[in-house]
């Protein structure tokens, strides 16, 4: 298992750090109460501590905005999934329990404004790769859309040797690697561009493998990616 980020990302978006957390061996199938509890407690905390407030203009996703139109895409019509995920809370509009691991990191994204996700390891194939689009990427299925698309030229996304994981950097995710209840390897990351620094970060990852051990067991391993170190690996 092996993740890298492309050295043109650092030089187009300076600071950028991602926390990724691979885990092994996790039970992803089980009913969690308790999980689901602490989902609708940070989305009742999010809706109260922004009540108000200027989406737009909140320190942890302002960037992300700015960044979606450095590479070509417009905010108001594809947001970051921080921002589409505060919106959709602030509007009263529930996020559903998926399962433990998607539950897990929504929790962590909402407690730590900050863009999580994840990825079915087995069903990846290659290196996994935060890059900029070419002009002949393949078409990939995104989760809830009737059929294929190809990335758009220039974009940030994540891709394996098959094509798009994730697309316009955090919008939407490949059907093709979601996390469902089969899944027994995973790898979840956790964004950051400034003003979030390094110890937020590291701070939030910490946070997210305690719920992931909780609740799916299995067996853990942290990893920091950043400009002096933009690869990691996993056996």
């Amino acid at each position: 298992m092996r993740i890298r980020i492309d050295q043109r990302i650092f030089d187009e978006f300076p600071g950028v750090r991602v926390g990724v957390l691979f885990v092994e061996d996790v039970d992803n199938s089980g009913d969690h109460p308790e999980l689901r509890d602490l989902l609708d407690e940070e989305q009742r905390r999010v809706a109260e501590t922004l009540a108000g407030v200027q989406v737009i203009a909140h320190p942890h996703i302002a960037p992300w905005r700015d960044a979606y139109r450095h590479f070509g895409a417009k905010p108001k019509k594809y947001r970051s999934s921080i921002e589409n995920m505060v919106r959709r809370v602030l509007k009263g509009g529930a996020l559903p329990s998926i399962n433990p691991l998607v539950d897990a990191y929504n929790v962590i994204s909402l407690r730590h404004l900050l863009p999580v996700g994840g990825e079915d390891a087995d069903r990846l194939e290659g290196d996994l790769v935060l890059t900029f689009a070419g002009d002949s990427e393949p078409p990939a299925l995104l989760l809830g859309e009737p059929q294929p698309r190809s990335p758009h030229p220039g974009e940030v996304f994540y891709k394996d040797d098959t094509g798009a994981v994730c697309r316009r950097w955090n919008w939407k995710e490949a059907d093709r690697t979601k996390l469902t209840a089969d899944t027994r390897r995973a790898v979840l990351v956790i964004e950051a561009l400034p003003p979030v620094d390094e110890a937020m970060l590291e701070a939030a990852l910490a946070d997210l493998e305690q719920l992931v051990d909780r609740f799916c067991g299995g067996r853990a391993t942290r990893h920091l990616l950043h400009e002096g170190q933009n690869s990691m690996e996993d056996s």
